[in-house]
């Protein structure tokens, strides 16, 4: 079978030819055999988080991820990834860190907190074919992917593994699908196995699917501004211009070489030195201080809001000033297309929104230009993740969501085509605020009063909003009752209302 690195890279990883060591020390010792190695705290997959090239290499994974039939169908069918990209990159981290971390009670909260999400996606694709996100195999590829593209990373940095240490590594990849419940046998039990199964896969299962796609060309060319960077649409869509193709022609050519023929992927002239050049540029990164690449840190700036009343956010706004300067700058050295008028009035809170950029930036969580159940169960994922909610709370917040649903398709769906379009929402809009919304905020209220006392705390308030109160919801006392909480969260949900909590939570990118 094809390598499943380009031919340039070096040997194939079961050749058995010696290779160095690649990671933080020569030699590094792996964890025990009787112990489990994914969880150790000298587990090489823990170096992976502060490691700048494993961006570029779960980018790869999650490229051939999507070209797996069921996951790419599941993707577009459920997926925020296209219109909240940095939401999804900030939720990733956070449970790879639980699942990682020291802590095994949090691992196995998380554990059965993503059983439980993924139980919750599965239907039909566009060729009615069945996908499953609890399908063994499926998540077996999942972590497969992970895997491969993380010896690739290595390769291509010019740092390849040695036998032993891709054992080592191949292991603890291995405890952490078994910390999902699922049975020994879906990955191969040695690394020798595994590399005839990958290209296995690689061959016969991956195709050309519409996720991937959208991943390497429509995510690229429209990634929406983190929020540290909104208003300054010229600052970002010059440097969106100019990143957006290198990121696709990297990951394109770190492909495996059969699957970009077969899938008809183009590779530019070069691609393959540009992309080694990458990991090896990127790479250099892991020599500045600690602090400047922690992964949680970089990944919560990103999503900072500048009107939080995080410390962090007085250096933001400090920023922000200057790229605003720098922006006006590059309008006046290469003009770039001005971007869409919003249909809303102004950024304050309390300003009122116009019905389509309300319906596009808060109800349409997948960016299909549908309101539909996905959506909405994509805003209880987010709550709950956000409350780190267990049972039975997380599931009642799904049936309030489920119930909204059902009375949205009863009052706004009236081509009966099973989804709600913007043109049918704004037709409508008086109907968002039914008894249905109204228990969706009773619930929200509850999970977020963890001590039952009928009101929320600074600590409960700041859980679910990772800011402060705002002036125009706390009560006197400095809580907010649940009065107040329902009343801004209809306000908010209804569009009616802008909300500096709200905004923040559900319509950022």
């Amino acid at each position: 079978m094809t390598s499943s690195v380009p031919s340039d890279s070096g040997p194939h990883p079961d050749s058995g030819e010696p290779e160095a060591t690649a990671g933080h020390g020569p030699g590094q010792p792996l964890p025990p055999a009787d112990a489990d190695p994914a969880f150790d705290p000298g587990a090489r997959f823990r170096q992976f988080f502060n490691d700048p090239r494993w961006a570029l290499a779960m980018l790869r994974a999650t490229v051939l991820e999507a070209a797996h039939p069921q996951i790419g169908a599941a993707l577009i069918d459920s997926s925020t990834f296209v219109a909240h990209p940095w939401r999804r990159l900030r939720n990733t981290l956070l449970s790879m860190q639980r699942m990682f971390g020291a802590d095994d009670e949090v691992r196995q909260r998380e554990a059965a907190r993503l059983n439980r999400m993924h139980a919750r996606l599965s239907g039909t694709d566009a060729r009615d074919q069945p996908y499953d996100a609890m399908d063994p195999q499926v998540r077996a590829w999942v972590v497969a992917t992970m895997y491969e593209s993380a010896v690739t990373m290595y390769r291509l940095s010019g740092q390849p593994l040695d036998q032993s240490t891709m054992e080592g590594l191949y292991a603890e990849f291995q405890a952490f699908l078994a910390v999902l419940g699922d049975q020994a046998g879906h990955l191969p039990p040695t690394l020798q196995e595994f590399w005839p199964y990958y290209d296995r896969v690689v061959e016969e299962e991956l195709e050309n699917t519409e996720a991937l796609r959208i991943i390497l060309y429509k995510l690229f060319d429209h990634l929406p501004a983190p929020a540290v960077l909104e208003g300054l649409p010229t600052v970002w869509a010059a440097g969106r211009a100019l990143a957006g193709p290198v990121l696709g022609a990297v990951t394109v050519a770190s492909l495996p070489e059969s699957f970009r023929r077969r899938a008809g992927l183009p590779e530019l002239p070069g691609a393959r030195t540009l992309t080694q050049s990458a990991y090896l540029a990127i790479g250099l990164a892991r020599f500045l201080p600690d602090d400047w690449i922690q992964a949680e840190a970089v990944a919560g700036l990103l999503t900072l809001s500048p009107d939080s009343d995080d410390p962090r956010a007085r250096t933001v706004t400090a920023v922000r000033d200057g790229i605003k300067r720098a922006g006006a700058l590059i309008r006046l050295i290469t003009p770039l297309p001005a971007e869409p008028p919003s249909t809303g009035s102004t950024d304050s809170a309390g300003s009122r929104r116009g019905a389509e950029e309300f319906f596009h930036a808060v109800l349409d969580q997948t960016g299909d230009g549908y309101l539909t159940w996905p959506d909405l169960a994509a805003m209880a994922r987010e709550l709950s993740g956000r409350l780190d909610l267990d049972e039975p709370e997380e599931t009642r917040l799904y049936n309030a969501y489920a119930d909204w649903w059902k009375e949205l398709q009863t009052a706004l769906d009236s081509d009966g085509d099973g989804r709600v379009s913007a043109e049918e929402y704004a037709a409508a809009v008086p109907t968002l605020a039914g008894p249905a919304l109204i228990r969706v905020a009773d619930v929200l209220f509850d999970a977020t009063d963890t001590d039952g006392d009928q009101s929320i705390d600074a600590d409960e308030y700041r859980a679910l909003f990772r800011t402060g109160f705002g002036r125009d919801l706390a009560d006197t006392g400095g809580t907010c009752s649940r009065s107040a909480f329902v009343k801004d969260f209809l306000s908010f949900m209804s569009g009616r209302e802008r909300s500096k909590a709200y905004d923040p939570l559900l319509a950022q990118a």
